[in-house]
């Protein structure tokens, strides 16, 4: 018997009001244990089944006392609120990884889906004037969107620039996705000026070297060159019938 309900007996309180006053201490006593873990605390010690001290400023049955600034009407609903804020928090907390890189950007930088760089894919063909469908088939045929493919040869990232390539066109780091994107909208741009706008022998270049384009006066008849621009070229068909605003007239010639 806590000491609440001695002092009770022994001052003649009805045993009606007597349990009634017990529950709300066991009420409160579960609400406050209720908000410390929701805090991140551990229990009070000196909470238990029978209630809080006397120090916990409980009223009358008709409420709890004002330090806890709720009433028996809405103290469920604090503790629930508190708990809702608590696992608010946790989920924040856990779509980040230990170095704060929310998981769609990590994922993005092990090989996420061609999604993951649409906006950087379009930004970067309006800047160099070149058509988002071919850039995006171009990446989607040299690294399936991985930003971390590499090839023996040495090239590298989205775009597999070469080493010389991407140090000309200014690119620093070929696996970091936005860089790689940018140099190879830039490189497909000075490869379609090189050869008057031609798309197929632009890509043919892409792969085999302006060289080989101009030797044969257009695309090269080596089997990967060949399947590499037909390919690239399907690839952004697929891409512009679902995205048909990003089609710029005339593109392909």
């Amino acid at each position: 018997m806590s000491a609440q309900a001695v002092t009770g007996a022994v001052s003649g309180v009805p045993a009606g009001e007597l349990a009634i006053e017990q529950r709300v201490q066991q009420l409160q006593a579960l609400i406050e244990s209720a908000r410390q873990v929701a805090a991140g605390g551990q229990l009070p010690t000196s909470a238990s089944g029978a209630g809080l001290s006397a120090s916990t400023g409980l009223g009358t049955s008709t409420g709890l006392g004002t330090s806890t600034g709720l009433d028996t009407g809405v103290a469920g609903q604090g503790a629930n609120t508190d708990f809702a804020s608590a696992l608010q928090a946790a989920s924040t907390a856990d779509a980040y990884s230990a170095d704060g890189v929310a998981p769609s950007t990590e994922l993005a930088g092990a090989g996420g889906g061609s999604g993951d760089y649409e906006a950087l894919i379009e930004q970067a063909a309006a800047r160099n004037g070149v058509d988002p469908a071919v850039l995006h088939g171009l990446i989607e045929q040299e690294s399936g969107f991985d930003p971390s493919a590499t090839s023996s040869a040495g090239a590298a990232g989205l775009t597999q620039l070469m080493p010389g390539t991407a140090s000309s066109l200014g690119v620093a780091n070929p696996l970091n996705p936005a860089e790689s994107i940018e140099g190879g909208a830039r490189y497909l741009r000075e490869l379609m000026s090189e050869f008057g706008g031609n798309t197929q022998n632009a890509l043919a270049a892409y792969n085999a070297g302006p060289g080989a384009v101009e030797q044969y006066g257009g695309v090269p008849p080596y089997a990967e060159t060949e399947s590499y621009v037909t390919k690239v070229l399907g690839n952004a068909e697929t891409y512009r019938q679902s995205h048909p605003s990003t089609a710029l007239a005339g593109s392909v010639a």
